[in-house]
């Protein structure tokens, strides 16, 4: 299978530098070697029209929120707001591992970017993620006006574990716990955390996320009670996906997520959701994050961003 030029060099990168994988650290190491990465991998952030700390209430206390608008924005105008969920593991992640990839969807879907800082896991396991990320969507919602977003055109979207979270909102909304999105944007989601699907085989070694380390993070964020075969966990497990709104979803070729990912797009659109899969087949889990050296992963970003702007008539 061909890799990106930019995926090899990062791959080679992590090898030379003997960056131990997730698995053989603790959650807090892992944090540490991830925020110690994130500096080398990442472009500068770009500048936007507005950046803004918030605080929402939440089940556990407080939950920080980072809103953005988009650079070019008219700044009396309701934007329409992408509620982005940060992958990780739902182990380690924060606001400010995305916020150059927040920064950039603002500016290139010319709206407004509100990203959620939920509980992490050991700490806080499953659902916790889950409730601290429908507390702060619903908190959105609410507060549309005083937050000069437009309350009928707010997405729902993140990557990998974040991807997990955005599908979850979308479900609990089918089911009428939450308001419903008008959007999905799903970066290789993780859709099945019960399942063993062929692509985890493929990929045991050598890659960011492998195997083993796919299964160290759902074993943290489950715990050893949790099986993961509800759809609050596993969204493709869910026993219907008809009337869930539209969704982008992004799968990569060289990931062990990738073939749920594509199971789950299949049955958006067998189901009568209208989807957009975007397969890059020579990428890596979490190119996203890796764009000082990966510049296919703006390109995913730009195909996001316009499939966002023609659903909201930008």
């Amino acid at each position: 299978m061909t890799l990106d030029a930019g995926a090899e060099h990062v791959l080679n990168l992590i090898k030379e530098a003997k960056r131990p994988a997730f698995n053989t650290l603790t959650p807090t190491e892992a944090r540490e070697v991830s925020a110690a990465s994130r500096r080398v991998m990442q472009p500068d952030p770009p500048e936007v029209a507005l950046v803004e700390g918030l605080k929402c209430p939440g089940p556990a206390g407080k939950i920080r929120l980072r809103r953005y608008r988009g650079f070019g924005t008219d700044p009396d105008a309701a934007l329409p707001c992408l509620v982005y969920m940060h992958g990780g593991g739902w182990v380690i992640g924060d606001l400010d591992s995305h916020d150059q990839v927040c920064r950039r969807l603002a500016n290139l879907s010319q709206a407004c970017v509100i990203a959620i800082d939920y509980r992490l896991a050991p700490e806080h396991r499953y659902p916790a993620a889950v409730v601290d990320s429908a507390a702060a969507y619903r908190y959105i919602c609410r507060q549309a006006k005083r937050l000069g977003i437009d309350r009928t055109r707010i997405a729902v979207g993140g990557d990998s574990a974040g991807g997990n979270l955005a599908a979850v909102l979308a479900l609990m909304a089918l089911h009428g716990e939450l308001p419903m999105p008008d959007y999905q944007v799903l970066f290789y989601p993780v859709t099945d955390m019960a399942g063993n699907p062929p692509s985890y085989d493929r990929f045991t070694e050598g890659l960011v996320l492998t195997r083993d380390v796919m299964k160290w993070f759902i074993a943290h964020y489950l715990g050893p009670h949790e099986k993961g075969i509800d759809w609050r966990a596993s969204p493709l497990r869910a026993p219907s996906l008809a009337g869930l709104p539209p969704a982008f979803l992004m799968t990569a070729g060289i990931d062990p997520l990738v073939d749920e990912g594509i199971a789950y797009a299949k049955r958006l659109d067998e189901e009568g959701v209208n989807v957009t899969h975007l397969h890059v087949a020579d990428q890596i889990h979490a190119c996203l994050t890796m764009g000082r050296f990966i510049p296919k992963s703006d390109l995913v970003l730009q195909h996001a961003a316009a499939s966002l702007r023609a659903h909201w008539g930008i």
